[in-house]
């Protein structure tokens, strides 16, 4: 024991274990190969179910069997969705067929396949039938099962409960989650550090309470939060906060006197070792990087007596070491978010955690904090609608990150000294990073995966940002989400993929026409950037463009139509206009754009009667990309347009399986002249341009 205390004095021991158990999950993780223990072609899972998810209609079970893998269930009908009652741990066998997930379609965005890879979950399973072989008798499962059972019968704040006591935020709405995460709060209602040390210390008393030694009262504590990592689905930020809280109590019961900072490398180590994708999970990142910060600075915390200075000081250096990690997965902070904690940290830490054990055992008082959980919504959501304190900056690449917090490490180092100047190098790399765009020449036309819909973004560097088109909610979420009411393709994709790209505000959003397959999350943009003009097509305005309209009206943004070109700098974009047609579609902008010689033209919905139209009125001639008019329907492209402006490549935006067969075998063979590329197939298609030349690159699912 004296060789072990003595060894374990020495702080090198510690580096080299962070850095090995570092290479060793990136080598685990990304160089060695690994294989699932299924095959594509079985049709027959058999397992116990881990965890479930109703979203919708639409079932999502963790099973549990060779390995883990994920089952997904349509329900058909709304009987058979009340009348599925299986349970946490239940032995299921399921009927189906096997699925390799997809990966990414918009760059820098989720990449849900190298997710569950990093998982060691490398199928999805397409379930056709489930039947039941046992029911659970596993007790762990049947705790958590009982736990959840009396969450979701708690009537107002079942959704709080879960996410306090569970780490479960799901049943949380688009808005609220939108709000927590726009002010920089929405780590609070993930189970982390402060609360395991809530719990053990509830339970230190308790035993304490009941004569129990110090040393057995550790130990149990222990054994019950490492439990509770189970209940909480070993989520990256508990396992850290467990692991650290148990190897501190080791290190207290048996004299080790290891310095903190090397415990929290131990625990790096530990936990890699556990489960080695914690190195791309972003709560853990966010756990460990803060606390590490925390803990090498805690002098500067505890040398203020004042509560609500502390909590400040750690709100600050929290938000500080976040700073790369939110740019890297969100690519935006807000620069009022260490205020805002001062007053959202006690709220939720004293009041509404609590509250949330409380509840569960005492369902009575779901009033109460109902009544909390309403102020704190409140206020969330009206700071959040102030849209003051955002910056977006475009995604960092590892450089960078390290800079930030080189940077950052030397401001907290200027606040412990009092030399507040040292916070200088930062702002200027904020302010450098937040205008990098100014220093990027390159132009681009992106059309972006939105499912059965349209969006379209062009860049011309400095001179101007245009989206044509938005992508839809109905449609999408039919063909691809199935029921999943808080998905919008609008605030899950188009929105983070311009954030990521550094744009801060839109000076065109031009919509073909009304459909909602191509404007349906025009509000949401409107509502997430600034834009300066929006340019409707020709005809009468439908509901959803009066339902714009009036948003544009309150917010005093300026909107044309039935207009006849666009001049952009030296650019200029040419609405190809000919009548006015008795349907939406034929309405729809028909926009002719010249790049240097690099023609593009952009059909919307248009349909074969308004291509006879255009070609009567405008001479085109070898387009060189063309956005196929109507996801490839047999109502446009007719083989007299097609022949007549040639297109040498043909990009067609069309969802997976959507359920109208688009694009048909017909227009297909028009195009086999030209580069066919479909968002389903290739996911989104960037076209890079420079003086006369481009280059293009796919972000294949």
């Amino acid at each position: 024991m004296l060789k072990l205390r003595t060894l374990l004095l020495y702080d090198y021991i510690y580096i080299i274990l962070s850095i090995l158990i570092i290479l060793y999950s990136y080598t685990y993780l990304n160089i060695i190969e690994r294989h699932s223990k299924y095959n594509i072609n079985d049709n027959v899972v058999i397992g116990y179910i881990d965890k479930i998810n109703i979203d919708g209609n639409k079932l999502n079970i963790s099973l549990i069997g060779k390995e883990k893998i994920i089952i997904s269930y349509y329900f058909k009908t709304k009987e058979e969705l009340f009348s599925f009652n299986y349970k946490l741990g239940d032995y299921i066998k399921v009927i189906g067929n096997m699925e390799i997930p997809k990966e990414g379609s918009v760059f820098n965005l989720f990449n849900y396949k190298q997710y569950l890879e990093y998982n060691n979950i490398f199928y999805i399973f397409k379930a056709k039938e489930i039947n039941l072989i046992s029911k659970n008798n596993k007790i762990h499962y049947s705790i958590k099962q009982y736990l959840i059972t009396k969450m979701d019968n708690i009537n107002k704040s079942s959704a709080y409960v879960k996410a306090l006591v569970l780490g479960d935020d799901s049943e949380f709405s688009q808005q609220l989650e939108e709000s927590y995460q726009y002010n920089g709060v929405s780590h609070l209602f993930a189970v982390s550090g402060s609360h395991i040390i809530f719990l053990a210390v509830i339970l230190l008393w308790l035993f304490k309470q009941f004569k129990i030694e110090e040393n057995k009262r550790y130990f149990l504590v222990i054994l019950i939060i490492l439990f509770y990592m189970f209940l909480t689905n070993y989520t990256g930020s508990v396992i850290r906060a467990v692991f650290f809280f148990t190897l501190l109590a080791i290190n207290k019961i048996y004299y080790f006197n290891v310095k903190t900072t090397n415990i929290l490398q131990l625990v790096l180590f530990v936990s890699l070792l556990f489960k080695p994708s914690l190195l791309y999970d972003v709560g853990f990142q966010f756990s460990f990087i803060i606390s590490l910060y925390l803990v090498i600075n805690q002098d500067l915390i505890i040398n203020n007596k004042n509560y609500l200075k502390q909590t400040f000081i750690v709100s600050l250096i929290a938000f500080l070491t976040s700073i790369p990690i939110c740019l890297n997965n969100f690519f935006s902070i807000n620069i009022l978010s260490p205020f805002i904690n001062v007053l959202f940290v006690p709220f939720v830490s004293l009041i509404l955690f609590p509250l949330a054990f409380i509840c569960l055992v005492f369902p009575f008082l779901d009033n109460l904090m109902y009544l909390f959980i309403s102020i704190l919504e409140n206020i969330s959501l009206f700071i959040s609608n102030i849209k003051i304190g955002e910056l977006i900056l475009i995604k960092p690449n590892l450089l960078i990150i390290l800079l930030y917090y080189l940077l950052i490490t030397i401001f907290i180092l200027g606040i412990k000294k009092k030399k507040y100047l040292l916070f200088i190098p930062l702002c200027l790399l904020l302010l450098i990073h937040y205008n990098i765009n100014y220093l990027n020449k390159n132009d681009y036309v992106v059309f972006l995966d939105v499912g059965q819909g349209d969006s379209i973004f062009i860049n011309l560097s400095n001179k101007g940002s245009i989206l044509i088109d938005t992508g839809g909610k109905k449609d999408y979420r039919e063909e691809w989400q199935k029921g999943n009411n808080n998905y919008s393709i609008g605030i899950n994709t188009i929105i983070p993929y311009l954030k990521s790209i550094g744009i801060h505000k839109l000076d065109y959003l031009i919509l073909t026409h009304g459909d909602e397959d191509h404007m349906g999350e025009s509000i949401n943009i409107v509502n997430s950037f600034k834009v300066d003009k929006v340019i409707f097509n020709n005809g009468e305005y439908n509901d959803l463009e009066q339902e714009l309209i009036d948003l544009l009206n309150k917010k005093k943004i300026d909107y044309l139509k039935n207009i006849n070109d666009l001049n952009i700098d030296k650019y200029k974009l040419y609405f190809l206009n000919t009548d006015i047609y008795d349907n939406e579609n034929d309405n729809s902008n028909v926009i002719y754009f010249n790049y240097n010689n690099i023609k593009f033209l952009f059909m919307g919905d248009a349909g074969i009667e308004k291509e006879k139209d255009i070609l009567v009125k405008y001479n085109l001639k070898d387009i060189d990309f063309m956005k196929v008019g109507h996801h490839g329907s047999s109502t446009s492209s007719s083989k007299y347009f097609i022949d007549t402006i040639n297109p040498k490549y043909s990009i067609i935006s069309v969802g997976s399986n959507n359920r109208y067969g688009h694009p048909k075998d017909s227009v297909l063979n028009m195009l086999k002249n030209s580069r066919i590329y479909r968002t389903d197939l290739d996911g989104s298609i960037e076209i890079k341009l420079n003086k006369n030349n481009y280059e293009i690159r796919t972000c294949s699912p």
